[in-house]
């Protein structure tokens, strides 16, 4: 019954890849619909306090830090992309750490491409921000950021909780390996 619960590694790599490419794809249409659409830098409401879309393009990390240091970004996003890819070739098989890495694939993607991609040039592009929530954080976001934000979230989660890669759980691993008391 465990090994049901399993991906098989071929598996939990397509599926990340799958969702990755899927999170760019909503990432940068609703960047693109954004673009197209919005006045820059103009407030529009759309709830009230509680939603907002503000056009920017954003040199640095969040909150516009590290606004000199752009291909800084770039060298981490890329090295993020990497080690998950890495992960998810050496045979992932839990399935919420395969959801978790895809998903936070694609945010990562997101960005990276428009550090890669987008004025003013090749690794110091700007990232297109638009989502704005004023109630909750002073900081102007996108649909990549969302991902990453609730992905690490949940690899934090993950961690605390036990879950391993290969989908068992650091604490039935630990009862497994515990010594046999004799009678």
């Amino acid at each position: 019954m465990a090994d049901r619960k399993r991906l098989r590694p071929p598996t939990a790599g397509i599926l990340i890849a799958i969702l990755a490419v899927t999170v760019l794809a909503v990432d940068q249409f609703t960047k693109h619909l954004a673009l197209q659409n919005l006045p820059y830098q103009e407030t529009v409401p759309v709830w009230g306090d509680v939603l907002q879309l503000y056009l920017t393009r954003n040199s640095g990390a969040a909150f516009s830090l590290g606004e000199g240091v752009t291909w800084v970004f770039t060298i981490v996003l890329a090295a993020a992309a990497v080690f998950i890819v890495v992960l998810a070739v050496r045979g992932i098989r839990s399935r919420l750490w395969t959801l978790v890495l895809g998903l936070l694939l694609g945010g990562i993607a997101g960005n990276l491409t428009d550090r890669l991609v987008r004025e003013p040039g090749f690794a110091v592009g700007h990232v297109i921000d638009f989502i704005y929530t004023p109630w909750m954080m002073p900081a102007i976001y996108n649909v990549a950021d969302i991902f990453i934000v609730t992905t690490m979230i949940s690899v934090a989660l993950l961690v605390l909780v036990g879950v391993r890669f290969d989908g068992t759980r650091v604490k039935d691993a630990e009862k497994a390996d515990a010594p046999v008391a004799e009678a």
